[in-house]
């Protein structure tokens, strides 16, 4: 499996402790297979790092977009990683729905509210590497300049996400009158 991650070094052997504990798939080093993904959001100055990850002999647990992906990214934003796999595959979860509308500490939204806004816009899958295990198994292969950022293309897509975002929570706040 060819994956990427990009950020402001090379990173030729990742570690799966550093980063943010309360990601979508709590503690692990995040990769993508998208690769236009990668270089479209990698920023100013930043690499991005290719990998392959060997797949044999590793538990590898896939999320589809759907409830139980949810309750798993609902929990380890709480810090509760209950979940024991080398590697964790799903979509990536918007921090609009998480941090501006603050359902974890609000109670704004009911989870099957967050779950039908967390369907706006595109689905870009992560895959996190959890276990040394997993780490060994994933193979450096080189690192290169990320593109220069296209602003205009990153900004029609905040653009035309914010759109739909608008329109389905105001959809989401007639159903409930």
């Amino acid at each position: 499996m060819r994956l990427y991650h990009a950020g402001k070094q090379e990173i030729a052997r990742p570690d799966i402790h550093a980063g943010r504990k309360n990601a979508d798939f709590g503690w692990g080093f995040y990769l993508t297979p998208d690769k236009a993904f990668s270089d479209r959001w990698a920023g100013e100055g930043a690499v991005v790092n290719t990998y392959e990850l060997d797949e044999k002999g590793l538990d590898i647990h896939v999320f589809q977009h759907d409830a139980a992906w949810f309750d798993y990214i609902f929990n380890n934003r709480r810090f509760r990683d209950g979940l024991k796999a080398d590697v964790v595959i799903g979509p990536i979860a918007n921090d609009t729905i998480f941090d501006t509308l603050g359902i974890i500490t609000s109670g704004l939204l009911t989870p099957a509210e967050a779950l039908s806004l967390l369907s706006v816009g595109p689905l870009y899958t992560q895959i996190a590497i959890k276990t040394e295990k997993a780490a060994d198994n994933l193979r450096f292969i080189d690192s290169s300049p990320a593109p220069a950022p296209d602003q205009a293309a990153r900004q029609a897509e905040q653009d035309a996400f914010q759109t739909q975002f608008g329109q389905a929570l105001e959809q989401l706040l007639q159903n409930r009158r």
